[in-house]
């Protein structure tokens, strides 16, 4: 069964950086459109950043101008590059996706999140 598998989470000191990587786990499936959640102590998930089939990308204003989505189309990876990290950026970060195996889009993956704890 395909899976999205997340990894780069951890723990980093306000003001630091960290790279979120989501793979599709069977190469023959590619990315169609991707976001990033996160799940902060209040259970309550919130968009972060989006990627489109064409490369458009839409950000929380949250993040803006800190978060920068990005994807590398032959190794079916969308990451999360996260600059300047506060600690209210703490969470479980979530990749959700579209798949497209061949011309049949398969839509709403979702990954099993990463933990990001900024201390302060």
């Amino acid at each position: 069964q395909v899976q999205l598998v997340e990894s780069g989470g951890g723990l980093v000191q306000a003001g630091g950086s960290l790279r979120l990587s989501c793979t599709v786990s069977e190469g023959r499936f590619r990315i169609h459109e991707a976001r990033w959640y996160r799940q902060g102590p209040g259970n309550q998930r919130d968009f972060v950043a989006r990627i489109s089939r064409g490369d458009s990308t839409n950000y929380a204003d949250s993040v803006k101008g800190r978060f920068t989505i990005s994807r590398d189309n032959a190794r079916s990876t969308v990451y999360l590059q996260m600059n300047v990290l506060k600690p209210e950026d703490t969470a479980v970060y979530i990749c959700n996706a579209d798949l497209i195996d061949d011309v049949v889009i398969r839509p709403n993956y979702w990954g099993q999140g990463t933990q990001v704890t900024v201390s302060s």
